[in-house]
């Protein structure tokens, strides 16, 4: 019987030792889809036309990988999936009682796993959860943490094997999101440090799991710099760099939130590098990892050698089984966004809204005021070149028109305040000129030698509801001269307002409520006098269908001063900023 034990014990050895000497060498394709923004379809719906990039291509990519290495590719998408193209929008929020379009796609495309983003929070409890219900996969983010129960309210890593190799996927999430977002959003959800939860969650992995690799799969940029913080701030926007060399442990880390694409490397503080990749946003490009692992017996180790490579997704044809099986969603779509709301008056652009004054903030701000009755009004372009023709305005417009799903806040400010948010709008936005032949915006150089914005174009936040002008040849923070209300009222620096605001400013997003007009973070709540429980993209609909001709008007109620340095300013800038198009607008 002893006998009879030994020689299995040496039986069982040999085909052990001879399985792991058939597989020497593992061949692995991590694939990261990021920022999609409801790319599903090669198609538009914004714009009522196709375009060269999507989900379906990368179905196409993904599939020729699989067939090529059998059980050899893993796919991961990085988050901010669930807001942008319509498409998304019409089963987050107007086709409720059904399975999403975008879990059925995503489990048909058997992603392996996924990390959360910020625009996934941005739907709501209501959707995300229901999203996060229907998928075949895990959806990751160790950071964001169940205030509850203080464990992840979403899965903090997936464990997937490939030919023996034990692969970790950790996912975080950027812990900026109540800088942006309101709180009943992200409800009974704290987000807590990425460095610090990487910490945390390498080590239990390494314990628990023993992976052959470590993925670090974060939503957050590289750029840990922006917005002026520091490595050494905790809850940094963009920390995803810093993990990869402060956090020891990663093989390889995949990024997004900044839509950039990278393919760099890292040393991280084990003097080990670490591969940095990322994509693009609405899936114009993939990033692929190439991963040969050869086991070292002598060790027992798996030795990795690791490439990075973007992917341009438009080279590669829609897979057509995918459009056809999911061809229901894209109609049901296409229908949804061809409704009529209203007639336009006047053709308008976001184009002149970066200069200055313009017909598309000033509709914004009419809408605003309109459903409030607020005093005052905040608000700012939304996307870089959008244009709105006059003639029939339909549903699609308006993911040009208003391109996230913010609430619509009316808060109380002091005219101290309303004066000091504009000061620092301004200052951000305008350079201080000191002759007709100065920049007017203010610009920075980028890495091809040409001129762009210094800051976002999204925080350029003006106002209506008030007369006020601003000396550009002043210095920032001494620019604003608030002459009287709109009605012709008086102004009192000392009385308080209501004031219309977009809930992601409303937050503090870029920093006009609480550096600009030195609010403490945790009084904004207090501010609120009330919100809309709806995105504000749906009541601006519903205010187009009742008013059904929308003739945009130019308020004068801002002038920029002196108006000779302005107006050249803003003909020079125009053509640094659209050097391709025709000048428009005012």
């Amino acid at each position: 019987m002893l006998k009879l034990k030994t020689l299995s014990i040496i039986v069982l050895s040999f085909v052990l030792l001879s399985a792991t000497s058939s597989a020497q060498t593992v061949r692995l394709k991590i694939v990261e889809t990021s920022d999609v923004h409801g790319a599903i379809f090669p198609y538009d719906f914004k714009n009522d036309i196709p375009f060269n990039y999507s989900l379906a291509q990368v179905q196409t990519f993904v599939e020729q990988e699989r067939k090529q290495n059998p059980d050899g590719v893993i796919l991961l998408d990085n988050g901010d999936i669930l807001q942008g193209q319509p498409v998304v929008y019409y089963y987050n929020f107007e086709k409720q009682d059904t399975l999403h379009l975008l879990s059925q796609v995503m489990n048909y495309m058997k992603y392996d796993a996924a990390a959360v983003g910020n625009h996934d929070i941005e739907t709501g409890h209501p959707v995300y959860d229901k999203f996060n219900s229907e998928l075949n996969f895990p959806w990751l983010a160790a950071n964001a943490i169940n205030t509850k129960t203080d464990e992840p309210y979403f899965k903090p890593y997936s464990i997937i094997t490939r030919q023996g190799v034990k692969v970790a996927v950790l996912g975080l999430i950027t812990p900026a999101i109540p800088n942006w977002l309101p709180e009943d959003i992200w409800k009974d959800i704290f987000f807590d440090d990425m460095i610090k939860s990487a910490k945390k969650w390498v080590a239990i992995i390494k314990r628990e799991e023993k992976p052959d690799m470590i993925v670090g799969l974060f939503h957050s940029g590289v750029d840990y710099t922006y917005n002026n913080e520091t490595k050494e701030k905790p809850f940094n926007e963009n920390a995803a760099q810093l993990v990869a060399e402060q956090v020891p442990g990663f093989d390889l880390v995949f990024v997004g939130h900044d839509h950039k694409g990278w393919n760099y490397t890292v040393t991280s503080s084990n003097g080990k590098t670490v591969l940095i990749l990322g994509t693009k946003s609405e899936a114009r490009t993939a990033a692929a990892a190439d991963v040969l692992l050869e086991f070292d017996k002598s060790t027992g180790i798996w030795e990795k050698k690791i490439t990075g490579s973007i992917l341009n997704v438009g080279t590669y044809k829609p897979d057509s089984t995918f459009i056809s099986k999911f061809n229901y969603g894209f109609s049901q779509t296409r229908t949804y966004v061809n409704k009529e709301l209203c007639i336009l008056g006047k053709t308008i652009t976001t184009r002149d809204a970066l200069l200055g004054p313009s017909y598309f903030t000033d509709l914004i701000h009419r809408f605003q005021l309109d459903i409030t009755d607020a005093d005052v009004s905040f608000a700012a372009p939304l996307s870089f070149d959008a244009e709105l023709k006059k003639g029939k305005i339909y549903v699609r417009d308006m993911f040009e028109l208003y391109k996230y799903e913010n609430l619509l806040y009316t808060v109380k400010l002091s005219g101290k305040e309303i004066k000091d948010y504009l000061e620092y709008s301004y200052g951000l936005w305008y350079n201080t000129m000191r002759n007709k032949n100065d920049d007017l915006l203010l610009f920075k150089t980028n890495s091809d030698g040409k001129k762009e914005l210094k800051n976002q174009y999204y925080n350029f936040s003006s106002a209506a509801g008030i007369n006020y002008s601003v000396d550009v040849t002043k210095l920032i923070g001494s620019r604003i001269n608030i002459i009287s209300m709109s009605s012709g009222q008086p102004f009192y620096s000392d009385s308080t307002y209501l004031v219309a605001i977009n809930s992601y400013r409303g937050n503090g997003g870029g920093g006009h409520l609480i550096t600009g007009a030195k609010i403490p973070k945790e009084e904004l709540q207090k501010r609120i006098v009330k919100t809309t429980n709806k995105d504000l993209r749906f009541y601006l609909m519903r205010w187009m269908m009742e008013k059904k001709l929308v003739v945009p008007k130019f308020e004068k109620n801002c002038s920029v001063i002196p108006k000779d340095f302005f107006w050249k300013g803003r003909k020079r800038a125009y053509k640094d900023l659209f050097p391709k198009k025709q000048k428009s607008g005012i």
